[in-house]
């Protein structure tokens, strides 16, 4: 039964991490909006954007399996 309980642990921790995602996607357009014309907040914002699409990819990458190995192609037979 702890495998079943691990495994809902981790679903509920993924949800956590995929709805952070959307939040801070959804965020961008007021972001935006709140940081308006003036340079300094637009680049904090962009700075602060890149770093967690750098943040949010790398923990993607890290989480995703690598795909299973794939069987050679069969050997040629020679033709009669």
């Amino acid at each position: 039964m702890a495998a079943i309980d691990d495994l809902a642990a981790a679903v509920a921790k993924e949800d956590t991490v995929i709805q952070s995602a959307i939040t801070l996607i959804q965020g961008i357009p007021a972001l935006i909006a709140a940081a308006g014309v003036d340079p300094v907040k637009l680049a904090a914002l962009q700075t602060d954007i890149t770093a967690q699409t750098a943040a949010l990819a790398a923990a993607v990458a890290a989480n995703t399996p690598a795909p299973p190995p794939s069987a050679p192609p069969p050997a040629a037979t020679p033709a009669p």
